[in-house]
């Protein structure tokens, strides 16, 4: 019992940080510390409000699709096919970017290739579709395109290099972390 509380502790300890810092805003600082509560309460609620759907996906990915399929098309051998299936799946998602890593704990689980998980993570902080068109209307479509651009290459780039630096040892562990959080 004194393990698991132990362990429980450990897990949550950022909660539970921020938890007590909040209250001690409120005791010593009041209009901050309400402020402070009011938008931890409002974050909680817009989370909880965006990652059901996506577990809900998540759950019908994970028993939809195969693992055979998931590396056939964005494994190892996958090549050019895996990169733009991941720059479709990271553009075209809705959510937030913590939304983001429990997908690519799926497409770990499944066998992707790391790079291509790092390029759908990349895709989903800076090229979603209706961020885009949304700069082509405000910005321009010579702005919206030069970055557009300079993102793809900057996600591909360093993506590849982020896979090639880390060891063998370090990619299984990534990989291991992914299996363990079913």
């Amino acid at each position: 019992m004194r393990d698991k509380t132990k362990k429980l502790l450990k897990r949550y300890r950022v909660f539970f940080i921020l938890a007590v810092f909040n209250i001690a805003l409120v005791v010593f600082f009041p209009e901050v510390g309400l402020k402070s509560v009011r938008l931890t309460w409002s974050n909680l609620f817009e989370m909880l409000s965006v990652l059901p759907p996506i577990f809900i996906l998540l759950g019908l990915l994970d028993v939809w699709v195969k693992r055979e399929t998931m590396v056939k098309y964005m494994g190892e051998g996958s090549g050019i096919v895996g990169v733009l299936l991941a720059f479709f799946i990271g553009s075209a998602a809705a959510g937030p970017l913590y939304a983001a890593f429990p997908v690519a704990g799926v497409l770990l689980k499944k066998g992707s290739k790391l790079s291509n998980v790092l390029i759908m993570l990349g895709a989903w902080s800076t090229t979603k579709i209706p961020l885009i068109l949304f700069e082509a209307s405000a910005l321009g479509l010579k702005f919206m395109l030069i970055r557009l651009a300079i993102d793809l290459i900057g996600i591909a780039v360093i993506a590849y290099f982020t896979e090639k630096l880390l060891s063998k040892n370090e990619k299984e562990e990534i990989y291991k972390k992914a299996l363990i959080r079913e």
